[in-house]
């Protein structure tokens, strides 16, 4: 494509992209998946596993000698392109005199330092996957090789892109020579590599398909929200030496607390776009739980499947399903969940490896309308009883309602 083709498709969907409809949905799924707290849930199990995830991560080093130089590029390189530039330096002394003190361990000690690297990658996988509304994990086998991929090929691949771009390496160590060319390349491999880290965060660690597009498209929006995150805190941190004055030599631990927390913030915002824009791209509608809802959408979607009994692959895929019915894919989702757990439906794989299609096995001229109403509208008892027995839900066929 020529370049200004290219400069004018680019113009456009960024002139068409729903920017209000994604701002709204950032407002809702924050209060809805309470963010702030996850992220206080994240920021305190990365600052109690800070220093062993840095540990082992370095520790790895020592069995590949190629990479073995660059421990000490690489633990200032991630220190200086993550944390504000204002308590960089303070955060690098600490973790460096940590990770001295952490190497002496015994087996014992190690063991409980994976065991903390452990449980912080099991806390952001069971984060995203409440956020694209997974709710069936992974087997636990598979469940450990991704975390072992993680705390072992993470490090790595960055050693070997680092290594790739020697040329950058005396702007790593330190240089002070530094043209405005080779400052703003600096930049922006951080930027690419913080994107790229994202992206493959947000593509294999939830239990979901996530297409690649929308996993960089949420990388790039957190490179870019910790890039300016950090400049706005590093203004008020000079403007306004708050934390200075109180805490004197302490002040970097707070300083440090609040980034993590902003930084994770950040994150699951990103999470949050890349989990909704294939919805906010096709403009499906979101329901917003008015009364009764749930029951409503799983009674359209039971509709549905019903009329393709009869049309071969005599199912629909989870992504058709969610256009046939114009909703969000992950609003649908937790009902098809439900739909299976009552045995009403079931995903079938399909030969050529295409998305799994989910197929009606129940038969709406037997089966009881009570089990759904009991799961989404009224739950059974003692007290809703009577109001059981007088609506005559218990005794209603599926085929009644459809």
């Amino acid at each position: 494509m020529i370049p200004g083709m290219r400069f004018s498709a680019l113009k456009h969907a960024l002139m068409h992209f729903p920017w209000r409809d994604t701002a709204r949905t950032l407002r809702e799924r924050f209060s809805e998946d309470r963010l702030g707290l996850s992220a206080s849930s994240l920021t305190f199990t990365t600052s109690i596993a800070l220093v062993p995830f840095l540990t082992v991560a370095l520790a790895i080093f020592t069995a590949f000698p190629m990479f073995a130089k660059l421990q000490g590029v690489v633990q200032t390189w991630l220190v200086e392109s993550l944390v504000p530039e204002h308590i960089a330096r303070q955060v690098l002394g600490y973790l460096s005199q940590f990770t001295r003190q952490a190497s002496r361990l015994g087996a014992v000690g190690l063991a409980v330092l994976v065991l903390s690297v452990l449980t912080l990658v099991m806390t952001i996988e069971r984060t995203l996957n409440g956020i694209w509304r997974v709710q069936r994990v992974r087997p636990l086998v598979q469940r450990l090789f991704i975390y072992w991929g993680v705390i072992t090929l993470g490090p790595l691949l960055l050693a070997a892109s680092l290594a790739a771009t020697s040329q950058f390496m005396p702007l790593l160590a330190g240089s002070k020579a530094l043209s405005g060319l080779s400052a703003w390349l600096l930049d922006a491999l951080e930027f690419v590599m913080h994107a790229g880290a994202m992206a493959a965060l947000f593509r294999y660690m939830p239990n979901t398909h996530v297409a690649w597009g929308h996993a960089w498209s949420g990388g790039v929006f957190v490179a870019a929200g910790l890039a300016l995150a950090k400049e706005v805190l590093a203004l008020y941190l000079k403007s306004v030496p708050t934390y200075s004055v109180v805490y004197g030599a302490f002040a970097t631990v707070p300083i440090l607390l609040v980034w993590i927390y902003l930084a994770w913030l950040i994150v699951l915002m990103g999470a949050v776009v890349t989990a909704y824009l294939p919805s906010l791209l096709s403009g499906h509608a979101r329901l917003l739980g008015r009364v009764g809802w749930p029951f409503e959408l799983a009674l359209a979607c039971v509709q549905q499947l019903h009329r393709m009994r009869s049309t071969p692959p005599h199912g629909l895929s989870a992504q058709a399903l969610a256009r046939a019915l114009n909703v969000d894919l992950l609003q649908l989702e937790p009902l098809l969940q439900t739909l299976r757990r009552i045995q009403w439906i079931a995903a079938v794989d399909l030969a050529d490896g295409a998305e799994p299609v989910w197929v009606l096995l129940a038969d709406p001229e037997q089966t009881l309308l009570a089990p759904l109403a009991e799961v989404l509208l009224l739950e059974r008892g003692p007290s809703t009883e009577r109001f059981w027995q007088g609506s005559g839900w218990q005794d209603m066929r599926l085929s009644e309602v459809l």
